[in-house]
C-alpha cells in the first residue's frame, strides 16, 4: 500500500527548507545487516531533491564506543550536512562525543537566519533516560524567540505516553511557553511512527531504520516547510521510498 495512515497533508507549492529525521540505527549490533541497512538509508537519502540537512536523531550505534567513530565514516559518505543526537545507546562520555563529532551533545543552531533547531541530549554514558537540561533548553528558546521557526530533537520521549517515555513535565511545560516552537522530534521508540500533541505542541515519531525490532517498514521523516509558511511532515520508507503517513503541522 503506498499510503498508510495517512493524515491530512498538502505539499507547499514551494519549499524553502527541507530536512530528513532518521533514528535508531543501532550500528555495530550483533547479528544485525547493520552496514547495509546504513547503505539502503544512505541511498535513499541521497534520492531525495533539496534537501538542506540530516539529523540522526539518537541511538547511533549499539552500545559498543568503538562503533561511533565507524559509524560517522558512513554518515559523512551522505554528501550533505548532518547532525547527531545523543541515544541511550551511544555510551560514551560527553568528552568522547564532542571529540567525535566537533559539537556538544546539547547544541542549538540556526539555519538560512530563520529556523531554529534545538538538539537536547536526554541520555548518559550508562544508557540512563534523562530528562532534558531545562536550563540549556530555556536559554536555546529564549535566544530564538524571534525567529518564525523553531524545531526540537530529542532522542527519548519526555513524557510516559509510550511504552519507553519518561515523566518530564518541566520540559513540556517550557516547550510550551514558545508559540514558535512548531514540532519535536523523537526517536527510541522502535514501534511508534505517529504524532501526538500536548499543550498544543506537536510530537512526532520517526521509528526506526535499524536494529532489529520495531515497525516492519524501517525508514526516516521528511519535514518541509514552504516559502508560505505551511509546514508539513512524512514519514517515508527506505527501501520503495513510499510515503507511509503525512501531516500538516
Amino acid at each position: 500500500m503506498p499510503f498508510l495512515n495517512y493524515g491530512k497533508m498538502d505539499f507547499p507549492e514551494k519549499t524553502k527548507l527541507k530536512f530528513i529525521i532518521a533514528s535508531d540505527g543501532h550500528y555495530g549490533q550483533p547479528n544485525t545487516p547493520f552496514e547495509a541497512i546504513h547503505q539502503t538509508l544512505i541511498k535513499a537519502i541521497q534520492e531525495e531533491e533539496g534537501v538542506d540537512f540530516v539529523v540522526f536523531n539518537g541511538d547511533l550505534i549499539h552500545d559498543e564506543p568503538k562503533w561511533m567513530p565507524e559509524v560517522k565514516k558512513v554518515y559523512d559518505t551522505i554528501g550533505l550536512p548532518y547532525y547527531p543526537v545523543k541515544g541511550n545507546h551511544d555510551r560514551i562520555s560527553e568528552t568522547s562525543w564532542e571529540e567525535i563529532w566537533g559539537v556538544p551533545a546539547d547544541h542549538s543552531f540556526i539555519v538560512k537566519e530563520q529556523y531554529g533547531m534545538i538538539i537536547a541530549n536526554s541520555s548518559n554514558e550508562a544508557g540512563d533516560y534523562l530528562c532534558v537540561n531545562v536550563d540549556f533548553l530555556r536559554s536555546s528558546l529564549e535566544s530564538f524567540k524571534e525567529l518564525p521557526f523553531v524545531f526540537v530533537f530529542i532522542h527519548i520521549s519526555q513524557n510516559d505516553w509510550t511504552l519507553h517515555g519518561i515523566s518530564c513535565h518541566e520540559v513540556l511545560e517550557t516547550l510550551a511557553a514558545y508559540p514558535n516552537v512548531r514540532a519535536i522530534f523523537h526517536g527510541h521508540d522502535h514501534d511508534v511512527n505517529g504524532i501526538m500533541r500536548n499543550r498544543k505542541k506537536l510530537y512526532l515519531w520517526t521509528g526506526h531504520f535499524g536494529g532489529n525490532w520495531g515497525s516492519p517498514l524501517p525508514g526516516y521523516r521528511v519535514c518541509e516547510v514552504g516559502e508560505d509558511g505551511k509546514v508539513i511532515t512524512y514519514l517515508k520508507d527506505m527501501k520503495e521510498g513510499l510515503i507511509l503517513s503525512g501531516h500538516t503541522l
